[in-house]
Protein backbone atom coordinates (compact mmCIF):
# COMPACT_ATOMS: atom_id res chain seq x y z
CA UNK A 1 0.00 0.00 0.00
CA UNK A 2 0.96 3.35 -0.92
CA UNK A 3 2.28 5.60 1.42
CA UNK A 4 -0.71 8.12 -0.24
CA UNK A 5 -3.57 5.40 0.64
CA UNK A 6 -5.05 6.26 3.99
CA UNK A 7 -7.60 3.95 3.42
CA UNK A 8 -11.47 4.41 3.43
CA UNK A 9 -11.20 5.52 6.69
CA UNK A 10 -11.41 9.48 7.12
CA UNK A 11 -9.94 11.14 10.23
CA UNK A 12 -13.15 11.30 12.92
CA UNK A 13 -13.45 6.98 11.58
CA UNK A 14 -9.54 7.03 13.25
CA UNK A 15 -10.21 9.01 16.46
CA UNK A 16 -13.35 6.82 17.61
CA UNK A 17 -11.18 4.18 17.24
CA UNK A 18 -8.29 5.75 19.12
CA UNK A 19 -11.04 6.47 21.99
CA UNK A 20 -13.53 3.55 21.93
CA UNK A 21 -10.02 0.88 23.20
CA UNK A 22 -11.70 -0.94 26.06
CA UNK A 23 -11.13 0.13 29.60
CA UNK A 24 -10.40 -3.72 30.82
CA UNK A 25 -8.12 -4.48 28.32
CA UNK A 26 -6.01 -0.54 29.40
CA UNK A 27 -5.78 -2.03 32.98
CA UNK A 28 -2.77 -4.32 31.84
CA UNK A 29 -0.86 -1.11 31.42
CA UNK A 30 -0.16 -2.04 35.30
CA UNK A 31 1.39 -5.28 34.65
CA UNK A 32 5.48 -5.26 35.31
CA UNK A 33 7.74 -2.99 33.47
CA UNK A 34 9.34 -4.89 30.12
CA UNK A 35 12.83 -5.77 30.88
CA UNK A 36 16.03 -6.93 28.24
CA UNK A 37 14.09 -10.04 27.40
CA UNK A 38 11.51 -8.30 25.92
CA UNK A 39 13.85 -7.05 23.26
CA UNK A 40 12.85 -7.42 19.46
CA UNK A 41 14.64 -7.33 16.29
CA UNK A 42 13.63 -3.89 15.02
CA UNK A 43 15.51 -3.47 11.74
CA UNK A 44 12.33 -3.32 9.98
CA UNK A 45 9.21 -2.10 12.67
CA UNK A 46 6.04 -1.73 11.88
CA UNK A 47 4.11 0.66 14.26
CA UNK A 48 0.37 0.57 14.74
CA UNK A 49 -1.33 3.70 16.96
CA UNK A 50 -0.80 7.14 16.87
CA UNK A 51 0.82 7.25 20.46
CA UNK A 52 3.68 4.31 20.10
CA UNK A 53 4.19 5.90 16.54
CA UNK A 54 5.04 9.21 18.60
CA UNK A 55 6.90 7.47 21.14
CA UNK A 56 9.32 5.98 18.68
CA UNK A 57 10.37 9.32 17.17
CA UNK A 58 10.45 11.21 20.68
CA UNK A 59 12.91 7.97 21.24
CA UNK A 60 14.69 9.22 18.15
CA UNK A 61 14.38 5.51 16.81
CA UNK A 62 12.16 6.47 13.93
CA UNK A 63 15.27 5.02 11.90
CA UNK A 64 13.44 1.78 12.32
CA UNK A 65 10.33 2.55 11.29
CA UNK A 66 9.28 1.13 7.34
CA UNK A 67 5.24 1.74 7.93
CA UNK A 68 3.03 2.75 10.13
CA UNK A 69 -0.73 2.36 10.76
CA UNK A 70 -3.63 5.12 9.75
CA UNK A 71 -3.60 6.92 13.08
CA UNK A 72 0.02 7.18 13.22
CA UNK A 73 -0.27 11.40 11.73
CA UNK A 74 2.20 13.13 13.80
CA UNK A 75 5.08 14.14 13.59
CA UNK A 76 4.66 15.13 10.35
CA UNK A 77 7.65 13.00 8.78
CA UNK A 78 5.90 10.18 9.82
CA UNK A 79 3.24 11.00 6.83
CA UNK A 80 6.10 9.62 4.37
CA UNK A 81 5.85 6.22 5.69
CA UNK A 82 3.69 3.66 3.75
CA UNK A 83 0.25 3.44 5.50
CA UNK A 84 -0.52 -0.34 6.12
CA UNK A 85 -4.25 0.68 7.29
CA UNK A 86 -6.53 1.48 10.17
CA UNK A 87 -5.65 -0.05 13.26
CA UNK A 88 -8.93 -1.05 14.28
CA UNK A 89 -9.55 -2.71 10.39
CA UNK A 90 -6.29 -4.18 9.52
CA UNK A 91 -5.15 -6.51 6.94
CA UNK A 92 -2.33 -8.95 7.76
CA UNK A 93 -1.57 -9.21 4.07
CA UNK A 94 -0.71 -5.79 3.39
CA UNK A 95 1.42 -5.80 7.03
CA UNK A 96 3.57 -8.82 6.14
CA UNK A 97 4.15 -8.03 2.53
CA UNK A 98 6.12 -5.09 4.30
CA UNK A 99 8.47 -7.58 5.19
CA UNK A 100 9.06 -6.67 8.88
CA UNK A 101 11.17 -8.26 11.46
CA UNK A 102 8.88 -6.85 13.75
CA UNK A 103 5.43 -5.19 14.50
CA UNK A 104 4.42 -3.06 17.67
CA UNK A 105 0.79 -2.52 18.01
CA UNK A 106 -1.21 -0.97 20.68
CA UNK A 107 -3.83 -2.80 23.04
CA UNK A 108 -7.26 -2.93 21.20
CA UNK A 109 -5.85 -3.10 17.68
CA UNK A 110 -7.93 -5.56 15.82
CA UNK A 111 -9.91 -6.97 14.33
CA UNK A 112 -8.99 -10.49 16.63
CA UNK A 113 -8.74 -12.71 13.66
CA UNK A 114 -6.44 -10.59 12.16
CA UNK A 115 -4.14 -10.44 14.99
CA UNK A 116 -4.74 -14.10 15.05
CA UNK A 117 -2.55 -14.35 11.46
CA UNK A 118 0.08 -11.88 12.60
CA UNK A 119 0.46 -13.66 15.69
CA UNK A 120 0.64 -17.04 13.90
CA UNK A 121 3.39 -15.78 11.65
CA UNK A 122 7.02 -16.07 11.73
CA UNK A 123 7.65 -11.76 12.84
CA UNK A 124 7.58 -10.70 16.26
CA UNK A 125 4.18 -9.16 17.44
CA UNK A 126 4.09 -6.76 20.43
CA UNK A 127 1.40 -5.36 21.91
CA UNK A 128 1.78 -2.62 24.18
CA UNK A 129 -1.16 -2.12 26.86
CA UNK A 130 -2.81 1.33 27.00
CA UNK A 131 -4.50 3.22 29.73
CA UNK A 132 -5.90 6.75 29.84
CA UNK A 133 -3.49 7.80 32.78
CA UNK A 134 -0.61 9.84 33.36
CA UNK A 135 0.89 6.27 34.72
CA UNK A 136 -0.41 4.73 31.61
CA UNK A 137 1.39 6.75 29.20
CA UNK A 138 4.76 6.15 31.27
CA UNK A 139 4.31 2.90 31.07
CA UNK A 140 3.96 3.19 27.51
CA UNK A 141 7.29 4.68 26.86
CA UNK A 142 8.67 2.32 29.21
CA UNK A 143 7.46 -1.16 27.06
CA UNK A 144 8.27 0.76 23.92
CA UNK A 145 11.84 1.32 24.92
CA UNK A 146 12.63 -2.02 26.11
CA UNK A 147 11.10 -3.62 22.95
CA UNK A 148 13.52 -1.47 21.44
CA UNK A 149 16.40 -2.52 23.47
CA UNK A 150 17.28 1.12 24.33
CA UNK A 151 16.24 1.57 28.03
CA UNK A 152 18.17 4.46 28.76
CA UNK A 153 16.45 6.59 26.53
CA UNK A 154 13.08 5.31 27.16
CA UNK A 155 14.33 6.37 31.04
CA UNK A 156 14.84 10.07 29.90
CA UNK A 157 11.78 10.57 27.78
CA UNK A 158 10.45 8.49 30.98
CA UNK A 159 11.25 11.47 33.12
CA UNK A 160 10.79 14.28 30.89
CA UNK A 161 7.37 13.35 30.29
CA UNK A 162 6.91 12.71 33.89
CA UNK A 163 7.56 16.01 35.20
CA UNK A 164 5.48 17.79 32.08
CA UNK A 165 2.62 15.99 33.06
CA UNK A 166 2.89 16.67 36.44
CA UNK A 167 3.04 20.35 36.22
CA UNK A 168 0.20 20.58 34.19
CA UNK A 169 -1.48 18.28 35.92
CA UNK A 170 -0.80 20.48 38.97
CA UNK A 171 -1.68 23.97 37.27
CA UNK A 172 -5.17 22.09 36.51
CA UNK A 173 -6.01 21.20 39.78
CA UNK A 174 -5.39 24.64 41.36
CA UNK A 175 -8.94 25.59 40.42
CA UNK A 176 -11.21 25.05 43.62
CA UNK A 177 -13.63 22.29 43.46
CA UNK A 178 -16.43 24.17 43.37
CA UNK A 179 -15.35 25.98 40.28
CA UNK A 180 -14.33 23.22 37.81
CA UNK A 181 -16.26 22.88 34.77
CA UNK A 182 -18.86 20.22 34.11
CA UNK A 183 -17.42 19.33 30.33
CA UNK A 184 -19.93 17.29 27.79
CA UNK A 185 -17.36 15.30 25.21
CA UNK A 186 -19.81 14.34 21.88
CA UNK A 187 -18.22 12.35 19.55
CA UNK A 188 -20.90 12.85 17.09
CA UNK A 189 -24.56 13.87 16.48
CA UNK A 190 -26.86 12.23 14.11
CA UNK A 191 -30.15 12.93 13.43
CA UNK A 192 -30.21 14.94 16.20
CA UNK A 193 -29.01 12.49 18.93
CA UNK A 194 -26.24 13.39 20.73
CA UNK A 195 -23.33 10.57 21.04
CA UNK A 196 -21.29 11.15 24.34
CA UNK A 197 -18.35 9.96 26.34
CA UNK A 198 -18.81 8.07 29.59
CA UNK A 199 -15.92 6.66 31.53
CA UNK A 200 -12.89 4.74 30.40
CA UNK A 201 -12.57 6.50 27.44
CA UNK A 202 -9.78 8.79 26.02
CA UNK A 203 -12.37 11.75 26.37
CA UNK A 204 -13.24 10.93 30.03
CA UNK A 205 -8.98 10.52 30.93
CA UNK A 206 -7.93 13.76 29.25
CA UNK A 207 -11.08 15.57 31.27
CA UNK A 208 -10.06 14.00 34.84
CA UNK A 209 -6.35 14.81 34.09
CA UNK A 210 -7.31 18.50 33.53
CA UNK A 211 -9.05 18.52 36.12
CA UNK A 212 -12.48 18.59 34.77
CA UNK A 213 -15.84 16.89 35.54
CA UNK A 214 -17.33 14.62 32.80
CA UNK A 215 -21.03 15.87 32.94
CA UNK A 216 -22.45 12.47 31.97
CA UNK A 217 -19.61 10.45 33.60
CA UNK A 218 -21.86 7.59 35.25
CA UNK A 219 -21.51 4.87 32.28
CA UNK A 220 -18.87 3.18 30.81
CA UNK A 221 -18.02 3.95 26.88
CA UNK A 222 -20.36 6.03 24.21
CA UNK A 223 -23.76 5.90 24.54
CA UNK A 224 -26.46 8.44 22.55
CA UNK A 225 -28.09 10.85 25.36
CA UNK A 226 -31.81 11.39 25.51
CA UNK A 227 -32.81 14.57 25.98
CA UNK A 228 -34.01 14.20 29.54
CA UNK A 229 -30.36 13.06 30.10
CA UNK A 230 -28.45 16.33 28.21
CA UNK A 231 -30.42 18.55 30.96
CA UNK A 232 -29.62 16.34 33.69
CA UNK A 233 -26.57 16.84 32.75
CA UNK A 234 -25.77 20.81 32.75
CA UNK A 235 -22.55 21.07 30.82
CA UNK A 236 -21.07 24.19 31.44
CA UNK A 237 -18.77 23.21 28.50
CA UNK A 238 -19.23 20.63 25.20
CA UNK A 239 -15.75 19.40 24.23
CA UNK A 240 -15.79 18.05 20.36
CA UNK A 241 -12.71 16.99 17.86
CA UNK A 242 -11.76 19.58 15.54
CA UNK A 243 -12.18 17.21 11.49
CA UNK A 244 -10.17 20.64 10.00
CA UNK A 245 -12.61 19.33 6.80
CA UNK A 246 -15.92 21.45 7.61
CA UNK A 247 -17.59 18.16 7.49
CA UNK A 248 -18.15 17.80 11.01
CA UNK A 249 -21.37 19.12 13.46
CA UNK A 250 -21.41 22.89 13.27
CA UNK A 251 -21.76 24.97 16.42
CA UNK A 252 -25.53 26.17 15.06
CA UNK A 253 -26.27 22.35 14.38
CA UNK A 254 -25.23 21.90 18.47
CA UNK A 255 -26.90 25.11 19.26
CA UNK A 256 -30.08 24.09 17.34
CA UNK A 257 -30.90 21.09 18.98
CA UNK A 258 -33.31 21.52 21.74
CA UNK A 259 -31.96 19.86 24.45
CA UNK A 260 -28.76 21.29 24.48
CA UNK A 261 -30.45 24.36 23.42
CA UNK A 262 -31.13 24.30 27.44
CA UNK A 263 -27.73 23.61 29.24
CA UNK A 264 -25.41 26.69 30.42
CA UNK A 265 -22.67 25.15 27.54
CA UNK A 266 -24.80 26.26 25.02
CA UNK A 267 -26.24 29.29 26.50
CA UNK A 268 -22.82 30.88 26.86
CA UNK A 269 -21.80 29.76 23.72
CA UNK A 270 -18.87 27.46 25.64
CA UNK A 271 -18.09 25.27 22.57
CA UNK A 272 -13.93 24.08 22.37
CA UNK A 273 -12.87 22.05 19.43
CA UNK A 274 -9.60 20.67 19.44
CA UNK A 275 -7.29 18.87 17.43
CA UNK A 276 -8.15 14.71 18.39
CA UNK A 277 -5.25 13.13 17.96
CA UNK A 278 -3.19 15.61 20.17
CA UNK A 279 -6.47 15.89 22.66
CA UNK A 280 -6.98 12.01 23.00
CA UNK A 281 -3.42 10.69 21.58
CA UNK A 282 -2.49 9.72 25.24
CA UNK A 283 1.38 9.84 24.03
CA UNK A 284 3.93 12.67 24.95
CA UNK A 285 1.82 15.78 23.96
CA UNK A 286 -0.55 14.54 26.28
CA UNK A 287 0.66 17.50 28.96
CA UNK A 288 0.50 19.86 26.09
CA UNK A 289 -2.77 18.76 25.34
CA UNK A 290 -3.99 19.56 29.17
CA UNK A 291 -2.80 22.86 29.07
CA UNK A 292 -4.56 23.74 25.72
CA UNK A 293 -7.96 22.33 27.06
CA UNK A 294 -7.73 23.82 30.96
CA UNK A 295 -6.71 27.59 28.82
CA UNK A 296 -9.99 27.14 26.27
CA UNK A 297 -12.02 26.67 29.43
CA UNK A 298 -10.28 28.61 32.14
CA UNK A 299 -8.39 31.43 29.68
CA UNK A 300 -4.80 32.76 31.01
Amino acid sequence: MSNHNRGSFNKTSVLRGLMALPLAASLLAFSPAANAEDKIDSTRLISIGGDLTEIIYALGEEKHLIARDTTSLFPEQALKLPDVGYMRALSPENILAMNPTAIVAVEGSGPPEALTVLRSASVPFETVPNAYTRDGILAKIDKVGALLGVEPKAAELHKQVATDLDAAISDAAKHPESERKRVLFILSMQGGKIMASGTGTAADGIIKLSGLVNAVGTFPGYKPLTDEAIIEAKPDVILMMNRGDGAGTKNEDLMSQPALALTPAVQNKAIIRMDGLHLLGFGPRTASAVRELTKAIYGG
